[in-house]
């Protein structure tokens, strides 16, 4: 497997004394996980080094021959202003910092410094410039209508233009370092979002997914940290975390909304610091894979009721990706309905059976409370009991009426002699009468006065309407 760059775009490193050059090399690389780096001694070279178009951050040496870092720091802004530039310096001088922030640094810093201070400013440099990138992306994409990577999302059976809209937002951030955030009900198919993400920024490393539902802290951090040899009882051998396997990966931690207080704790300080100890050590891991998290649950509200950190809950959502329930895309439920009806034929050994007409109206008038894994159950379950050539309702019919107290609750408020519950679409007051009108004379034989008796209006007002 090859080895994932982190970031996605290039750092540069210039500095014409090569034992800082190193130094500053080996503290990005170790504590901060940095792998995109690359270095040049003569400020000379820096302009041609830009040309390609790699290059997003630049950690610049404000003395230097040749060219100073002012110089290179005006030269930059002017011909690659999307690049960012932190100036180091040996001494510490305020009108010379001052100076390089007016020109455009993105920061100033003395090489003194310690690396944490220097490392924290090199990470929120990279997260802006992520977000610049992000943004710039989703704007080419919006306003070309269009997906680099579609075969990314063929799983995702959907012709709905609010899905193709996440697909390009998830197309502009998915090789973005910050976590994804993917909310939904139950059943609209998040871990399929997650996979997508995954198969768009590394594809080439593992998915790891852990659904959190129900761990306490211990069993939490003994999942995604791993322990040592002996670090509580029961524990005769070393295993690593989840955080580990997933190496250059992606971490789908499904089910976040449920985790404790406890272990939000530590979910946050992982997220932080990007890094974290087994069980049982001293000795800090780094962690390298990429965390996207899923929940079916509000965390803004569990957030407000005290249930969930709103620190986390903010770092959570650096991205944030929603997808819509079924019955808010009634559009793609053909496709999906002919997808599962191949999916069941497959899986069951059977000859793809044909679907009655009335089929698709009929479920475009139920809420799908499960989503699709509700409307897959289903067809499975009508496929599974079906024998002729076109397929039953009555496995439909049976799953709708019995589905639960929401269903019912719904038709005991409508009423059983309401007309309309089950119309996707209400009609006009003016359609609803001529319906009403027609239906009066197909059961009168036409007779106009029995029909006005039958819906209650005057011979004269039938006679009328008519002539309209």
């Amino acid at each position: 497997m090859s080895e994932h760059l982190y970031p996605s775009f290039g750092l540069l490193l210039v500095d014409d004394e090569l034992p800082w050059l190193r130094s500053l090399r080996m503290t990005l690389e170790g504590p901060g996980g940095i792998t995109n780096i690359a270095t040049c001694s003569d400020s000379r070279q820096v302009m041609t080094l830009l040309a390609d178009g790699t290059i997003g951050l630049v950690l610049l040496d404000l003395t230097m021959p040749h060219l100073s870092g002012q110089e290179l720091l005006e030269r930059i802004v002017e011909e690659y202003p999307d690049v960012a530039v932190i100036v180091l310096s040996g001494m510490n001088q305020l009108e010379t910092a001052v100076e390089c922030m007016r020109h455009g640094a993105f920061d100033y810093l003395v090489k003194t410094m310690g690396a944490e201070r220097i490392l924290d400013t090199v990470r929120r440099a990279i997260r802006m410039q992520e977000l610049q990138r992000e943004n710039r992306a989703m704007r080419t994409r919006f306003l070309t209508d269009t997906l680099e990577h579609p075969e990314v999302f063929a799983d995702i059976v959907t012709a709905s233009k609010a899905m193709r809209s996440i697909f390009q937002y998830i197309e502009a951030v998915a090789r973005s370092s910050q976590p994804i955030l993917i909310t939904g009900e139950s059943g609209v198919g998040k871990e399929l979002v997650a996979r997508a993400i995954h198969r768009l920024s590394r594809p080439d490393q593992p998915l790891v997914p852990v659904n959190v539902a129900g761990l306490d802290d211990n069993v939490f951090s003994d999942t995604l940290f791993g322990h040592r040899k002996g670090a509580f009882t029961g524990a005769d051998e070393a295993r690593s975390g989840m955080i580990e396997r997933a190496g250059d990966g992606t971490l789908f931690l499904d089910e976040i909304g449920d985790l404790t207080l406890s272990s939000q704790v530590k979910l946050l300080r992982l997220l932080q610091e990007e890094e974290y100890y087994p069980l049982g050590s001293d000795a800090p891991k780094q962690m390298r894979a990429r965390i996207v998290v899923a929940t079916h649950c509000n965390l803004a509200s569990r957030q407000a009721d005290g249930a969930f950190r709103k620190d986390l809950f903010y770092r959570l959502r650096a991205h944030h990706v929603h997808i819509p329930a079924l019955r808010e895309r009634k559009d793609d439920l053909p496709l999906l309905l002919d997808h599962f009806l191949e999916e069941a034929a497959q899986a069951l050994g059977k000859k793809k059976p044909t679907c009655p007409r009335e089929l698709p109206t009929l479920l475009a008038s139920y809420d799908f409370p499960g989503n699709l894994r509700e409307l897959k159950a289903m067809v499975h379950d009508a496929v599974s009991t079906h024998t002729t050539g076109i397929l039953s309702m009555e496995a439909f019919v049976r799953a709708m009426g019995f589905s639960g107290e929401r269903v019912q609750a719904e038709r005991d408020e409508a009423g059983a002699d309401n007309p309309f519950f089950t119309c996707e679409r209400l009609p006009s007051m003016t359609e609803a009468v001529d319906l009403l009108v027609a239906e009066a004379l197909r059961r009168s034989g036409n007779n106009q006065t029995m029909a006005a008796r039958m819906i209650g209006i005057s011979q004269p007002a039938m006679s009328k309407r008519m002539r309209r």
